[in-house]
């Protein structure tokens, strides 16, 4: 019985001087007082994302096929602001049974904005920037048919919108 005493107390201790080293560690980054409060908050998000994510991994993801991909990237190009979609980059996933009628979709694409050169023409030359790139993460509501699923454009909500690369530090 005092094993598993010390042992809590043990793992306890380790808890309390975590916390004190996380304490002091944000104290001497920030150079200023702790936010106790904020630094918690931290943790408790983290450790039930990880959680979260055991939960979820647990589960198996099904990819389906989009049945009106040109309507699903116009839906995405608008929502997002974005000027185009990379329709091979398309892709569709549910957690759900895809023998019910409709199914909830993890939508995955990627998208680019065009850049523009000012008017740098000061000694003739010709800049050539790539585009940026983005990765979108959206869920939408999908009837399903024999052949994929359809996806109703009107549920399309965008959860993500990544910056993947900009040449916005580039000022060559």
């Amino acid at each position: 019985m005092s094993k598993i005493v010390t042992g809590i107390f043990f793992i306890i201790l380790c808890g309390v001087f975590f916390e004190a080293g996380l304490i002091l560690s944000d104290t001497i980054v920030t150079g200023q007082p702790p936010q106790i409060n904020k630094l918690l908050t931290s943790q408790l998000d983290g450790i039930s994302s990880l959680l979260g994510f055991i939960h979820h991994s647990s589960s198996k993801q099904t990819t389906v096929t989009v049945l009106n991909p040109d309507d699903v990237a116009s839906a995405l190009q608008s929502k997002s602001g974005l000027d185009g979609i990379n329709l091979q980059t398309l892709s569709a996933h549910t957690n759900e049974s895809t023998s019910n009628d409709e199914i909830n979709i993890t939508l995955t694409v990627m998208g680019y904005k065009t850049t523009t050169t000012g008017a740098n023409v000061t000694n003739g030359s010709i800049i050539i920037r790539p585009n940026q790139t983005y990765s979108i993460t959206a869920t939408a509501i999908g009837k399903t048919g024999s052949d994929g699923v359809t996806i109703d454009v009107n549920s399309i909500i965008i959860t993500t919108v990544r910056e993947l690369y900009s040449n916005a530090g580039n000022t060559s």
